[in-house]
């Protein structure tokens, strides 16, 4: 079967390349603004199984492949900054807090109608850092398209003192272990 990625996103597109698979890619078009009460994992499923499902009918034959991800602070949601003096409020009020991110994940069988969703957390463990290192990793990394303010494939890295988490993928937008088992059930083999 074919392959879709329904993102938009260079980060989840280089994490899919890392699978030497041959895809599409196509970002779909859908609101990702949080209904009252969400929480970050059931936002992050909620909009992975929205980004396959409005891909499928322009689709057949595929196999979707969507992620979505959102980070959660305390109870509070952090999207994508914007600007650059949202990315320093997002991340000087992480300062020596604990954030999880969930990626949530979809794969859409257009042919069947089968869906395998599931949601992958990562935590990280932010240092106590000055609004001058704040400013600077800002400015230096740009990272106001990622949900928390930070590319930790980058020097995002330097803004913790650990990480927990099963697939460190996660964090950038796509679990590659957990889209490896949803290939597998769908009876493709990576190796």
């Amino acid at each position: 079967m074919k392959l879709l990625l329904a993102s938009g996103s260079p980060y989840r597109k280089q994490l899919l390349e890392r699978l030497e698979l041959s895809f599409e890619c196509r970002a779909p078009d859908i609101d990702e603004t949080p209904q009252r009460d969400e929480t970050a994992e059931k936002l992050a499923l909620r909009l992975s199984a929205a980004k396959a499902q409005a891909l499928a009918a322009a689709y057949p034959d595929h196999l979707i492949i969507a992620s979505d991800q959102a980070a959660q602070l305390g109870s509070t949601i952090l999207g994508k900054p914007g600007t650059p003096a949202r990315a320093i409020e997002q991340l000087t009020a992480c300062n020596n807090k604990t954030v999880t991110f969930y990626t949530g994940l979809c794969l859409l069988n257009t042919t069947t109608g089968k869906q395998q969703i599931d949601c992958v957390p990562f935590t990280v463990h932010f240092r106590n850092l000055a609004r001058e290192q704040i400013a600077n990793y800002i400015k230096k990394e740009e990272p106001l398209d990622c949900a928390g303010s930070f590319k930790c494939e980058g020097l995002g890295i330097t803004l913790f003192t650990r990480m927990e988490g099963d697939d460190p993928n996660s964090l950038t937008g796509l679990p590659l272990i957990r889209l490896t088992d949803m290939l597998l059930n769908e009876g493709i083999s990576i190796i």
